[in-house]
């Protein structure tokens, strides 16, 4: 792929900016697409994205706009990075200006809540069959303002065409930021989206004051709910053991700057979610996926026991020490990944 490339990033929250910052700085010609046109104006005129991404320089060569027609014009690469509940209709709106041979990156981590589909499922109505062909995934562990202050970081690139894989990989790749391929579309899909509620769960023990045991214990069982619902849906199980399952998840359910963990442990520490929420501008996907998650485990037969108690904490008003006793109480059972 030309170091030229044209490619359109369609959202400005943290990590679109972030990724068109890697895009931009890899020498590609480089539109992100913001919502807001004030954010489109900042990063313009300042090369920043205060919003979204507080204290980070932008490439100055990266341009942005909020007309979407104009950020598409041309495009050979479209990086998809709405949040994953408005994913439909941003695509929707960008399919007539698609070309034939575009290829599409999708960045966003979540399951569509009315439709239970995953994001690679939500393209498949929008996106046309040669343009779905070469559909390809960008996941893994990497926290938006460390990739745009080029900590070193690791994330994997699925698609079903593997030179569509290669070539996102290509794209991205630079010192700072390493990109591995993966044939697995929906494990990695699924990665991405599930961890999320998962460190909703470790973040409330943080907040009960719960420390590194229950951590461990949340992150090991949680992985092996995401596994087995991985498999139920066709992902394959290695997939998990990488960059888009345990390392995700690890990080997420870790790091400070995990939206997820922080609202788990706002909510553990006895604050309400409409209140938590109403203070954030980022989207926590896991507050969403949580509810499909469950419907999910539900379809395919499933026990996810984390999902259902971090779903019943968010819509039934469960109480997170009511939710932790429930988990800690179960039936004793052998330790099995299947």
């Amino acid at each position: 792929m030309s170091e030229t490339t044209r490619v359109a990033v369609v959202g400005a929250g943290s990590w679109g900016t972030a990724l068109a910052g890697v895009l931009a700085g890899n020498g590609h010609r480089t539109v992100l697409w913001a919502l807001e046109p004030e954010v489109a104006a900042e990063v313009n005129d300042a090369h920043t994205n205060s919003p979204y991404l507080a204290d980070v320089a932008l490439p100055e060569s990266l341009a942005a706009t909020s007309d979407l027609a104009e950020a598409l014009a041309g495009a050979r690469v479209v990086v998809s990075v709405a949040p994953s509940q408005f994913v439909a209709s941003v695509m929707a709106d960008a399919a007539p200006h698609l070309s034939d041979d575009v290829l599409i990156v999708s960045a966003s981590k979540g399951i569509e809540l009315k439709t239970l589909r995953r994001m690679d499922q939500v393209m498949d109505e929008v996106l046309t069959p040669a343009q779905r062909a070469r559909f390809s995934v960008l996941s893994g562990p990497s926290f938006a303002a460390e990739v745009a202050r080029r900590a070193p970081t690791a994330v994997v690139a699925a698609s079903a065409d593997p030179d569509a894989a290669r070539r996102v990989q290509s794209l991205f790749q630079n010192r700072t930021f390493r990109v591995y391929t993966n044939p697995d579309v929906v494990g990695v899909e699924l990665g991405g989206a599930l961890k999320n509620v998962i460190a909703l769960g470790a973040g409330v023990a943080a907040g009960l004051g719960f420390g590194h045991n229950t951590r461990a214990a949340l992150i090991t069982r949680g992985l092996a709910e995401m596994t087995r619902l991985g498999v139920a849906m066709g992902a394959r199980r290695e997939t998990f053991s990488g960059l888009a399952g345990m390392g995700d998840l690890v990080l997420t359910c870790t790091g400070d700057l995990s939206r997820n963990r922080t609202v788990g442990v706002r909510l553990g520490q006895g604050e309400s979610l409409d209140d938590i929420l109403g203070e954030m501008r980022a989207v926590a996907e896991g507050v969403k996926t949580a509810e499909a998650v469950v419907a999910l485990a539900e379809r395919h037969g499933v026990e996810m026991p984390i999902a259902t108690e971090v779903h019943a904490m968010l819509t039934l008003g469960r109480s997170p020490r009511e939710a932790l006793d429930n988990l800690m109480s179960r039936d004793p059972k052998p330790e099995e990944w299947s």
